[in-house]
């Protein structure tokens, strides 16, 4: 299997030359955001609002952490099923969105958009959200703190293990 280090942000070159089925070791900052962040990003984005951060060439990870145990930085962080963000995510990879952190299958309007923005889908584990906590460095909330765990966070992780699911010419795992 080959592995890829990755420091945020990406260059399009870097972006393009991933394939489906490389392992990638992720540093720099992400985004968490779920279904509800979703909705309330691409409402401010159709309102000409400014969204909670720069859209364009960021990572946003699909995850609604845990409260921090005392002591810690952030609880458990795990993936959620990236298809309750699809109907969302061509607004977003239109403007600029680059990689997207979740687990499960894509829907085609998706992939097409990915193909098109030049984006690229990256899993984390299923349950090892305890885990993945371990490869995370930073947390700050940011954004939308009324929704509990689907706030928006900034994160910066440290050698963060994935696999690229979809790659940006829309070749997939999801259909061996």
């Amino acid at each position: 299997m080959v592995t890829k280090h990755i420091n945020l942000p990406i260059n399009e070159n870097e972006l393009i030359d991933l394939n489906a089925g490389e392992l990638v070791i992720l540093s720099g900052i992400i985004y968490t955001a779920r279904d509800a962040a979703h909705k309330r990003i691409t409402q401010a984005i159709l309102n000409n609002q400014e969204p909670p951060f720069e859209i364009k060439n960021s990572a946003i990870y699909y995850t609604g952490p845990t409260p921090a145990p005392p002591g810690e930085i952030i609880g458990s962080c795990g993936p959620t099923s990236s298809s309750r963000m699809d109907d969302y995510t061509p607004l977003l990879l239109d403007n600029g969105l680059k990689i997207m952190i979740g687990k499960g299958k894509r829907s085609n309007a998706v992939v097409d958009s990915m193909k098109k923005n030049k984006a690229v889908y990256l899993c984390a584990v299923g349950g090892a959200a305890a885990i993945i906590k371990q490869y995370i460095i930073s947390s700050a909330l940011i954004a939308y703190e009324d929704l509990g765990t689907e706030a928006v966070r900034k994160l910066e992780v440290k050698d963060l293990p994935l696999i690229v699911c979809i790659d940006s010419k829309g070749n997939s795992l999801f259909d061996c």
